[in-house]
Formats: C-alpha cells, sequence, structure tokens
C-alpha cells in the first residue's frame, strides 16, 4: 500500500532537463596573452571584521571567457576563474591541554565550497584539500617569524569560492593526468594568506607571493604537436596538452623560495630553439616570473591595510 503521507518519486531513474543551447558545440577557448603575460589580479584585505586579517583574491576571466559571457551561447561556460577568500585568526593562546611550544603553532585549512568545482564537493574534506593545506603550511612556515609568540597559535582558513578547471570540459575526464588546476589554486591561496598575514599585523620576514609556470605543446592549425613553449599564468582549459607544471612560494626581498611543487615529466622536454635551459629550470624560472608580477599587488594591497588601520582612505588593488 502507497504512503499517502509523503510523495513518493518514480520508481526508475530520472534525467535532468536538457536544452537545446548547452548541446552546440564550442571551440575550445584560445590564449590571448603572449607567454609571458599575466592575467588581472584583484586582491583586497579587511573585508571580513570578526577576524584578526582577511583577503580576498580573484583573478581576472580570460577574453575568451569575457566574450562568451557579453554573448553567451551556450549555458556551459569556456572556462573558469579563480576566487577565494582567506581569513587569519590569532595569535591565540594554545588550550592548556596542548603541549609546551617555544614558537607560534601554524594551522592551515583549505576547503572548496560546494560550488565552487564543476564536480560538486562535500562538507568534508577530501585528499586534495588536504594536500593544499600542507603545501600552504609549508610555503608560509618559512616566512611568519615564530619565536615571537610562544605558546600560541594561529588558524589560517581559506575558502574557494570558484576553482579553476583542470581541462577544458568539452574533454573526455581521462584526456588530463593530473590536476592542473590546483596549481594555480595553490599560487592563489599562498598570495591571499600572505595578504590576510599583513593584515593582521603579525611580523613576516618578505612577503611571499604564488607564480605558476607550465610546459605546453598545443595542437597546431594542420593537428600536428608543436614544440613545448613556457606559458606564465597558464588556464588549463585554454591547452589540450600540458606537460608539466610548477608552482612556487616566492619572497622577493630576500630571493628565496619557501615551496616549490612540481607536476610532470620535464626532464627529457626540449625547448624551443634559442632556449639551452633545461625543463625543469625553465619551470622554475618562468614561476619566479610570475611570482614577481603578483608581488606588486600584493605590496600594494599591503600599503592599503596600512592606510586604512591608519584611519586614511584606501582604494582596491587592481592592476
Amino acid at each position: 500500500m502507497a504512503d499517502r503521507r509523503r510523495i513518493n518519486g518514480p520508481p526508475s531513474g530520472t534525467k535532468p532537463p536538457v536544452f537545446v543551447s548547452s548541446t552546440k558545440a564550442k571551440e575550445r577557448p584560445q590564449r590571448q596573452r603572449q607567454p609571458n603575460d599575466l592575467r588581472k589580479l584583484f586582491l583586497k584585505t579587511g573585508l571580513i571584521p570578526s577576524a584578526s586579517g582577511s583577503a580576498y583574491l580573484e583573478f581576472e576571466p580570460s577574453a575568451s571567457l569575457s566574450a562568451a559571457r557579453s554573448s553567451p551561447q551556450s549555458l556551459i561556460p569556456p572556462s573558469s576563474a579563480l576566487k577565494l577568500a582567506c581569513t587569519v585568526h590569532g595569535p591565540k593562546p594554545l588550550p592548556r591541554s596542548a603541549t609546551f611550544s617555544p614558537n607560534l603553532v601554524l594551522t592551515t585549512h583549505v576547503k572548496y565550497a560546494p560550488f565552487a568545482a564543476r564536480t560538486r564537493k562535500g562538507h568534508i574534506r577530501d585528499s586534495s584539500e588536504r594536500d593544499l593545506g600542507v603545501h600552504l603550511e609549508t610555503a608560509l612556515r618559512g616566512v611568519i617569524v615564530a619565536e615571537r609568540w610562544p605558546k600560541s597559535g594561529l588558524d589560517i582558513t581559506i575558502t574557494i569560492l570558484e576553482a579553476e578547471d583542470d581541462r577544458w570540459w568539452g574533454d573526455t575526464p581521462d584526456s588530463h593526468d593530473a590536476p592542473w588546476g590546483m596549481m594555480n589554486v595553490l599560487a592563489g591561496c599562498i598570495t591571499a594568506a600572505s595578504a590576510a598575514i599583513a593584515d593582521a599585523r603579525i611580523d613576516c620576514i618578505d612577503l611571499v607571493t604564488g607564480g605558476v609556470a607550465a610546459l605546453v605543446s598545443d595542437q597546431s592549425a594542420e593537428g600536428e604537436a608543436s614544440s613545448p613553449r613556457l606559458m606564465l599564468d597558464t588556464d588549463p582549459a585554454e591547452h589540450k596538452a600540458i606537460l608539466s607544471a610548477c608552482v612556487v612560494a616566492y619572497m622577493p626581498s630576500r630571493d628565496e623560495i619557501t615551496e616549490l611543487w612540481l607536476k610532470g615529466d620535464s626532464s627529457n622536454v626540449s625547448l624551443e630553439k634559442g632556449d639551452s635551459r633545461s625543463g625543469h629550470d625553465a619551470l622554475i624560472d618562468g614561476a619566479v616570473d610570475a611570482a614577481r608580477g603578483a608581488h606588486t599587488v600584493l605590496a600594494e594591497a599591503v600599503r592599503e591595510s596600512a592606510a586604512r588601520h591608519s584611519g586614511l582612505p584606501v582604494d582596491a588593488a587592481t592592476t
């Protein structure tokens, strides 16, 4: 006998409605920037009053994405942009049950919003989010002057509102063998966390920024694979074949790297004519150049944070 007190679903599975506009074939977005050009970056501090320090970071969408939004032909955008928010709580005393620590205890927590990626994320952190937290903690541990806050803790929480895609939505799921979008996410987390730490007035030896570079081998108009090229600040949706990528956490004033993450095989990659560097060296140099470009925006955001705490009018930092 059917239960009349509730509405029962159909006994068989259902399919979501498919709109005609979403089935139109769209071409892969093409990179409109030069290989050494970076996307515009928006960075703002002090947006969350309840936190000791906070920052919001957003990358400008690519030109192809802007054109698609102005004249939409499909319900699925060609690529996504990176948007994330960072909060810093502390330094605060450790619980009495905690062991004695002569240095500041740093805790990082990176979490995707459920709607941040094309694949919906759960409420419990998965392995990729835990990996991002470990990389972020390593990048920040070499920057903060931890011995000035004994028996204290610092909590850094990053919420990713929109994440970079690992591939173009039209590709098959197994077309990319690595989550390339995580590299851009980590670089953005490092830059936003550095701005939030400076907004919380925590002593650091330098400002640290994240940069990404990749070796790309796209197909030419004739369908042949081109020679690998070094691209800074890559958008995975714009490239079909990404050979390897690198993200660094770089301190420009001290010329030091606090975190290095290489993905892919670039040992036997030969670059274009005139470039005698190995694949690893070219990737690291390119990622450092990208981090230097992001440092300009970070320094301006920190100056505005200092002016805001001093009571002076400030504006958003964009470049």
